[in-house]
């Protein structure tokens, strides 16, 4: 088997072709020179070494030898295919990912401008104590009139709650036992001029005093509202 090869046995097939159509044409007077005989007698020899047999076994490896190239072009192939659609199943999720991120952002960035633009917009409707002119008395309508124009609209009736049941809207409500003045009857009523010398007679001075209060212990006054339903004070 050492000189055995597909290579080898292809040509000494050929050189058997040649070698018996040489044969045939001195058969039949050819007049082809003796030194071509000699040769191709000579090339006859190298598939006269190869026994039957073995001229079997070089056959079958090289159909093994192409079929083993077949079967690792095909498998190449696959591993190529394979390794494709991994990298565009992989680019089709992170481009999902990205989009969710970009769509959630904008959602945020949406919803913060809703917000800025509703809270500008009621800070634009709040008028402040001093825009009132001073009269020397009030109704209730006209209280709940300014306290409507000071304190942003969803917070309003939350706010009239509180008013409701510390004073009736009584800008000069005092309690007889603990002094407690105004429209929040805040104790002592004294603390309400951070908002104004005229803390007594004016409500919109004591409307501007108690939505900060609020504001400022409790958050909103809604949030003084709740507060106030759990425990009857804030």
């Amino acid at each position: 088997m050492s000189r055995i090869s597909v290579r080898g046995f292809a040509v000494a097939s050929a050189t058997a072709v040649t070698a018996v159509g040489s044969v045939v044409g001195v058969a039949s007077g050819s007049t082809a020179q003796t030194n071509d005989a000699e040769a191709t007698a000579a090339d006859t020899t190298l598939l006269a070494d190869i026994p039957a047999g073995q001229q079997a076994q070089v056959q079958v490896a090289s159909a093994s030898l192409t079929q083993q190239a077949d079967a690792q072009a095909i498998a190449a192939d696959t591993s190529a295919k394979k390794d494709a659609e991994e990298a565009a199943r992989k680019a089709a999720a992170e481009t999902a990912i990205a989009k969710k991120e970009a769509a959630e952002k904008a959602a945020a960035q949406e919803a913060k401008e809703r917000a800025e633009a509703k809270a500008a917009a009621s800070r634009d409707d709040v008028r402040d104590s001093s825009s009132f002119p001073t009269q020397s008395s009030y109704t209730v309508a006209q209280i709940q009139a300014m306290a409507r124009q000071m304190v942003a609209s969803g917070q309003y009736q939350c706010f009239s709650n509180i008013v409701d049941h510390e004073s009736s809207w009584n800008y000069r409500a005092v309690n007889a036992s603990s002094g407690a003045y105004g429209l929040f009857q805040a104790l002592p009523g004294s603390k309400m001029s951070s908002a104004g010398a005229d803390w007594q007679t004016n409500p919109a001075t004591q409307i501007k005093w108690g939505l900060s209060y609020m504001n400022g212990r409790y958050g909103s006054p809604c949030q003084a509202w709740s507060f106030w339903q759990a425990n009857h004070w804030y």
